[in-house]
């Protein structure tokens, strides 16, 4: 890549908080259940809640991309991660601005300039690069 523009780093922590949302769920080692899968009747199982489907697990170069992508936001502040990863998740505009107390546009200029600073970081190492 020559050189990273804003567009890149934002579509990389859209894929990140995609990716860390396709892993598999953290569990308790060490539990499991010896009960038998049992085949219920439709009537039984009417008042079961509605099953949640994971999507499938991400690829290995995926993860590797969602690391990489986690240590650049050592280079931010408290805020400005929370920012940066509420809107990866796709969270609204008002929402965000609800969570940092300002309004919507202050909020879009608060994460165009925490995503610039990730840029011309990410653009200096590769300039310092031999």
């Amino acid at each position: 890549m020559a050189n990273w523009t804003l567009e890149d780093v934002a579509a990389r922590f859209a894929e990140a908080a995609e990716t860390g949302r396709r892993l598999p769920r953290v569990r308790v080692q060490g539990y499991f259940n010896v009960w038998p899968a049992f085949a219920r009747e439709a009537w039984e199982t009417y008042p079961e809640e509605e099953r949640d489907y994971r999507p499938l697990p991400p690829s290995p170069d995926a993860i590797e991309r969602m690391l990489e992508t986690m240590r650049w936001v050592q280079w931010l502040e408290v805020e400005q991660r929370h920012l940066i990863w509420m809107r990866a998740r796709r969270y609204s505009w008002r929402e965000i601005a609800i969570r940092a107390a300002c309004c919507r546009r202050t909020a879009q200029r608060h994460w165009q300039r925490a995503i610039e600073s990730v840029v011309d970081q990410l653009n200096r190492l590769m300039a310092a690069a031999p």
